[in-house]
């Protein structure tokens, strides 16, 4: 799938019916034709577009230092977005974005429809200018690193919600849980990690560095990015920690449990011993007796009731 868009100023992202100068390219999922068409009307080198639809390419940069070279220079960046995992619970992975910077155009390429470029259209966060390419790659960048923010707020409230749950849970459900928010911020370390690396690259450009607008935006883009990077280390090693925990209190709740229908057990267990010894067909004591039953029930309640306080005073249910 491929789309156009342009911003300019203070306007808002229009889509438009083809590509412009200054325009924004928005390439989904493309075909083998699309890729050849594209590659042929813009010189873009193929691989661009093969680096950019592999899952499992990592975030780098190739700025070009020639004029000539420049108009092809390439960004990949991870980026965020929601799924379910196996079990249904919500995860958090990332996927690669190319950014293609070309004389007249400015592309984007993905393997799917990305939260990020999505809210960029349609509740932008900043003015956009799709024909300034420097600058509209460092907005896009720091779209990037807000939504790493947001997922991680995300989690954090799911952690809260599991860490309430889990304290009356004898089952594994939350657990489950709790490996899906595990593994999101497993994702999130990655890929900030080499998020870090292509702006540390970005930051020794003089193409960046020249411009007091791009360079106070490409330190916001830093600043937010290790805060990323900084709470999910921290919320890596909380989770890590709590993961052990929760099985423990989990297995403590079925011990607790195990515990109490013993008692129980054993408590209505002595009506049962004394009615079995009264029914066997032999000479017993009192059996002769006018009030033997009441007195048998008597006793048994009074036995009963004594072994309830004792175990109730020593804690067993």
């Amino acid at each position: 799938m491929i789309e156009f868009y342009a911003a300019h100023g203070k306007q808002e992202m229009k889509k438009l019916e083809a590509a412009k100068k200054g325009s924004w390219i928005k390439v989904v999922s493309p075909s083998a034709s699309e890729i050849e068409e594209l590659s042929a009307m813009y010189h873009i080198p193929k691989h661009y577009f093969h680096d950019a639809l592999d899952e499992e390419e990592r975030s780098r940069i190739e700025l070009k230092r020639t004029e000539e070279e420049k108009r092809h220079s390439l960004v990949i960046v991870d980026c965020p977005y929601a799924t379910k995992d196996e079990m249904g619970y919500t995860t958090y992975e990332t996927m690669p974005i190319g950014i293609v910077l070309a004389d007249d155009i400015f592309m984007t390429i993905s393997i799917r429809e990305v939260p990020v470029l999505t809210s960029i259209i349609e509740t932008p966060i900043d003015y956009y200018d799709t024909a300034n390419h420097t600058r509209f790659l460092l907005q896009i960048l720091y779209a990037v690193s807000y939504f790493y923010l947001k997922y991680l707020d995300k989690l954090i409230h799911l952690m809260n919600e599991l860490e309430g749950k889990i304290k009356q849970s004898m089952k594994n459900e939350q657990l489950y849980a709790f490996m899906a928010v595990q593994k999101s911020l497993v994702f999130f370390a990655t890929a900030l990690q080499s998020n870090k690396a292509i702006l540390d690259k970005m930051q020794d450009v003089e193409h960046f560095m020249q411009n007091q607008g791009n360079h106070d935006l490409l330190r916001d883009v830093v600043i937010e990015n290790k805060q990323a990077i900084a709470m999910t280390d921290t919320y890596t090693q909380i989770i890590s920690g709590m993961s052990d925990i929760f099985s423990s209190v989990i297995s403590n709740n079925l011990n607790m449990v195990m515990k109490f229908l013993t008692s129980f057990t054993i408590i209505l267990s002595l009506p049962t011993i004394v009615g079995s010894i009264y029914g066997m067909n032999v000479k017993l004591p009192f059996a002769h007796e006018a009030n033997a039953f009441s007195g048998i029930m008597l006793f048994t309640i009074i036995l009963t009731l004594l072994v309830t306080v004792i175990f109730w005073r020593k804690k067993y249910f």
